[in-house]
């Protein structure tokens, strides 16, 4: 089903724009986990609830297509095993650091992902993706300057920031190597293997006893509505288009997260506002972005 309504689409810019929108999306996750943890549940068990809800639909439809893992079982879980592991890392950088740190030091992924991509797939590294890259970068270091004025030193969530990152990468470049891993289970074994990894931090890393039932029945229709309407959908659209671009390209587009996260934040959040020079950081990442859409196509690399 999804293979012939997107080969309707199937051309570059399609791709790049349905990937840039699903990413931006998930800019705003940050909000539905800040909101649940202020309704009373840690923010441990908080990204456990939330990678858990969306199996409730998952699970069926893993079991009716089951049958489609045969021959690439194992490819598809050392995906899922990574991108389960940067998913839980990403989540609990953005409760355990500044969204707009979290959010940066993710997206040093085009850096990985192009690295695993020239190894793994004998990927070209185009002049155009290494000034695209180059631009990113700066605009990184843009942003992350006077980050420390509203009072956050370096801590934990950085490093879980900076290791979402590298982790997304490889799973990227699985997906890439291997594009025929089903999507619905893929996306399923993800979403396990993040309830797992997180559930291991709330119990073992953080010590959180489980959030009580009454404050999980309150929290339920915000996670609901986010995890299962909003997040879940674009998370399938990002692995669909993973397995027709190559992870450079892919780390680079999904950068509009970015720029939707910060913007979000420096308005909402008083401690997170930014500076000018961090709002050309931003840019510089945007153009970066669109300098790769319109110059680091690849007719031999979609």
């Amino acid at each position: 089903m999804f293979h012939s309504l997107l080969s309707k689409f199937y051309t570059n810019t399609y791709l790049s724009i349905a990937l840039s929108l699903s990413a931006a999306a998930w800019g705003l996750y940050w909000i539905p986990l800040r909101q649940v943890e202020e309704l009373g549940i840690t923010s441990a068990w908080t990204v456990v609830i939330f990678n858990a809800c969306p199996l409730i639909v998952l699970c069926p439809l893993f079991l009716f297509y089951f049958k489609s893992l045969k021959g690439i079982l194992k490819p598809t879980l050392y995906a899922s095993l990574a991108i389960g592991m940067a998913f839980t890392f990403y989540a609990n950088s953005l409760v355990e650091t500044t969204v707009i740190r979290a959010t940066l030091l993710f997206y040093l992924t085009p850096v990985w992902s192009t690295i695993f991509g020239v190894i793994w797939l004998s990927e070209i590294l185009t002049k155009a993706r290494i000034v695209s890259i180059t631009i990113a970068f700066i605009g990184l270091y843009l942003l992350l300057s006077n980050s420390n004025n509203a009072g956050y030193p370096l801590n934990i969530g950085d490093l879980f920031g900076f290791l979402s990152g590298i982790f997304w990468g490889i799973g990227a470049t699985l997906i890439n190597r291997w594009p025929k891993m089903p999507i619905l289970p893929l996306a399923t074994l993800c979403f396990i293997f993040t309830t797992i990894y997180s559930s291991i931090f709330a119990i073992f890393f953080y010590i959180d006893p489980f959030p009580y039932f009454h404050l999980i029945k309150i929290a339920m229709p915000t996670i609901a509505f986010w995890s299962i309407l909003i997040l879940m959908p674009c998370f399938l659209i990002l692995f669909i288009v993973s397995k027709y671009l190559f992870p450079g390209r892919v780390g680079i587009l999904m950068m509009s997260e970015v720029i939707v996260a910060i913007v979000t934040a420096s308005i909402l959040i008083p401690g997170e506002k930014m500076i000018l020079l961090q709002w050309l950081g931003a840019f510089a990442i945007m153009f970066a972005g669109i300098y790769e859409v319109l110059f680091g196509y690849n007719k031999n690399n979609l």
